[in-house]
């Protein structure tokens, strides 16, 4: 049922909408997850109720994922499904041997994924393909550079012009910082992280168990999207593709984001 684009079927064209369904696996996994553990709650470390049915949540959905494949998508989940099951209660025990498994079938997925294989030599020497593998994260570090303290100017961005691919996606910081320089992309940072500190805030005084596990997971979810985009762009980590929240191209995700704060108004 899906569409293939640049090789990787992510998208489902139901003809008047086309989007992800990872975004709404993303959500719907928080607040399944919040919801059982507040119910729960006095039975997080055992095995039946604190372990079992997150692992076998996030299995599917890792599976599915992993199909497609999408493996920035499959961290994130992964991540923020650890970090509740840890705040929800569960045995730190069954948390670390995870770990351990879910470090294994990275390793395994790197070597089994040659695309993947390709992105890792592309992060560590970019310039020894810049015409291939390495040539978006090179016209990223261009386009970043070239926008000095103060940048070029709102909508003046050379790299756009079929120079820098994906300029309004995956690339869309570089974008940033070239028009705006570094003095713009700063405080482009420093409103996610008052954003991302506000919504911990919130977490740690919400009402009740439910609310501070949804709050947090969607918190860490933008948390990661944002420090997973900008590691990408600077070169930090290597290139998984994933948006950046509130600035990327792209309808359906921009409005799952926005319905993910009105949740955490609703708890504030």
């Amino acid at each position: 049922v899906g569409t293939e684009e640049k090789g990787a079927t992510r998208w489902i064209n139901l003809g008047f909408v086309s989007f992800q369904p990872s975004e709404l696996a993303k959500v719907g996994m928080v607040l399944t997850f919040a919801a059982m553990m507040s119910m729960w709650k006095d039975r997080m470390q055992t095995l039946r109720y604190g372990v079992v049915p997150y692992v076998l949540i996030m299995g599917v959905i890792a599976v599915l994922l992993y199909l497609e494949p999408h493996l920035s998508a499959t961290m994130i989940i992964l991540g923020v499904g650890v970090i509740m099951m840890y705040l929800g209660g569960t045995d730190k025990k069954w948390l670390i041997l995870g770990g351990v498994l879910v470090a294994l079938l990275l390793v395994v997925y790197l070597a089994t994924k040659g695309y993947s294989a390709d992105r890792i030599t592309a992060w560590l020497h970019p310039e020894q393909d810049a015409s291939d593998k390495g040539y978006q994260i090179i016209q990223s570090l261009l386009s970043i550079a070239s926008g000095g303290f103060l940048g070029k100017g709102l909508g003046n961005s050379i790299q756009k012009f079929n120079y820098l691919p994906e300029p309004e996606n995956d690339m869309i910081f570089s974008i940033v910082v070239e028009e705006l320089g570094l003095l713009g992309g700063g405080l482009v940072l420093l409103l996610f992280a008052m954003l991302i500190l506000r919504g911990y805030w919130l977490a740690l005084h919400a009402r009740d168990k439910f609310g501070t596990l949804t709050v947090v997971g969607i918190t860490t979810l933008l948390a990661a999207q944002v420090f997973l985009n900008i590691g990408v762009v600077t070169n930090l980590i290597p290139n998984t593709g994933i948006s950046l929240p509130f600035f990327s191209y792209g309808g359906t995700a921009l409005l799952i984001q926005l319905a993910q704060m009105g949740v955490i108004l609703s708890v504030s």
